[in-house]
């Protein structure tokens, strides 16, 4: 659960340092409706760049800001809405576009989850502490550079195979960087590794996205209500809301489609991962390449018993449909299919985990024979920009992309896809998959096994409670700010 016990002497130091830096915490309440923050706060963003270094920017974690490189504010919930020429279903394909956060990821959201309730209750000291990040990519980023916020010093640990992107950045954001074996896959390597720091040094908090529930409620409470608002823009008479496809990593994004179930009671909650690694379909292993997305295990946060289906993508798609979309030839081919240039010239705000998103929903709407009048939402966690060495991997290993590879492309990896890999799940699938908990969460890392049980036989009210928790959380983020008296 969330703990908003408050500790006094670390809660004075805490709050001198948040005036002494000028910082001010945003709520939940001003992420999802960011037209309620302070036009002081609003004023100074006019002249400071997305990803800058700087505490106003912690006012641009939500899904609405302006979609410009500097100096924006805030309008619609950032989506994008890819034809039925592209994706070969009837059903209208949607995501939420993640590049528009600080860092270009939306797991900087998720971090703020996890990292705010400890610092405004003073159980986090930025005076004493370093903020541990544990993550198969963009969540090191996002805490790495929430802490740079809120001035805190970090460490940031993830898999040595990720892109050469993600390291470049960190090595200029976070205090400390630990490339653990192995790749997308190897969770428990960094799990270790945080045994490790907890075990030699006592300056270190752990914030561990697979149990933190403060990653589970952002999501929850602000990408649900981004959904929320799009439907109430674009859905028509007769559409409906047919499912939330999401690719599980840490459990966070997936619980948005707890949101939406409670609005739209039919909507299917689809849970998507490597076939490389199929750990939820066939409590599979391996090493994949669509990079973000985190298996072998089941997070502890994962609302398995209201998820509804798993699909599993091949990450031989996905990495082939990256020049598709991003290579001249690939963008020219498109538009002679048909596909408009405004979509296509949109394509990079896709990277690698969105494109395996696309092909879950793509799947999903073939399964269940969707049509026009139904909705299938997702997510476009992060973008190209973080994947550029990738393409050049491709170029180096394949050579030069070109129409003919467009052509090939297109139809074996995009209109190629098939209801292979889909499993709808039963009580006791879905029971199967709670039960995997165990093996991670009880017997390596010490959680209570009367929890667990909890999450699958106290169900509406275990889940209940954490998804009620935005309110008081942000109650004690106000008190925080005054006591900062930055307002």
């Amino acid at each position: 659960m969330i703990d908003l016990k408050k500790y006094p002497e670390q809660l004075k130091r805490t709050v001198k340092r948040c005036r002494e830096r000028n910082i001010i915490i945003p709520t939940f309440e001003e992420q999802v409706n960011p037209e309620k923050i302070d036009g002081k706060i609003k004023s100074k963003l006019k002249n400071k760049g997305l990803w800058d270094i700087t505490p106003e920017n912690l006012f641009r974690i939500t899904w609405k800001n302006e979609p410009k490189e500097s100096g924006g504010l805030y309008g619609d919930v950032n989506f994008l809405e890819l034809p039925s020429e592209l994706t070969g279903v009837k059903a209208r394909v949607i995501g939420l576009v993640g590049k528009w956060f600080p860092t270009g990821a939306h797991k900087v959201g998720a971090a703020y989850g996890c990292l705010v309730p400890r610092l405004v209750t003073g159980q986090f000291d930025p005076t004493v502490h370093k903020a541990v990040w544990p993550s198969t990519g963009n969540y090191c980023r996002g805490g790495a550079y929430n802490s740079a916020l809120l001035a805190c010093e970090s460490i940031a640990i993830l898999p040595e195979e990720m892109s050469k992107e993600r390291f470049e950045w960190l090595k200029n954001v976070a205090g400390e960087v630990i490339a653990t074996p192995g790749c997308e896959s190897n969770v428990k390597e960094i799990y270790d590794k945080c045994w490790e720091l907890r075990k030699t040094r006592d300056d270190v908090m752990i914030f561990n996205q697979f149990d933190e529930f403060g990653n589970h409620l952002w999501h929850y409470e602000v990408t649900g209500k981004a959904f929320e608002e799009v439907v109430n823009k674009i859905a028509g008479p007769k559409d409906r809301v047919a499912g939330l496809v999401s690719a599980t990593g840490s459990g966070g994004t997936i619980a948005s489609g707890d949101y939406l179930k409670k609005l739209y009671p039919n909507v299917k909650i689809v849970a998507s991962e490597a076939l490389q690694c199929p750990t939820l379909m066939y409590n599979g292993y391996g090493g994949h390449r669509i990079e973000g997305i985190g298996d072998k295990h089941v997070p502890w946060i994962h609302n398995t018993r209201n998820t509804d289906m798993v699909i599993a993508v091949d990450d031989n798609d996905c990495m082939n449909l990256i020049p598709l979309f991003n290579k001249p030839e690939g963008r020219d081919f498109l538009q002679k299919t048909g596909i408009d240039k405004e979509t296509c010239d949109q394509l990079d705000l896709l990277g690698i985990s969105s494109i395996g998103n696309v092909l879950a929903a793509i799947k999903f709407a073939k399964y269940y024979e969707l049509d026009e009048n139904d909705i299938v939402f997702t997510i476009f966690t992060d973008s190209m920009e973080l994947y550029q060495s990738r393409l050049k991997e491709y170029d180096d290993k394949y050579g030069r992309f070109q129409t003919s590879d467009a052509e090939r492309t297109f139809a074996q990896h995009l209109m190629g896809q098939k209801i292979d890999n889909v499993m709808e799940l039963s009580y006791y699938d879905k029971k199967r998959i709670h039960n995997l908990k165990y093996f991670t969460w009880i017997e390596q890392q010490g959680s209570s096994l009367d929890e667990l049980n909890a999450q699958w036989y106290d169900y509406e009210d275990y889940w209940g409670k954490i998804q009620a928790m935005a309110p008081a959380i942000d109650n004690v983020t106000r008190e925080f700010n005054d006591m900062v008296g930055l307002l």
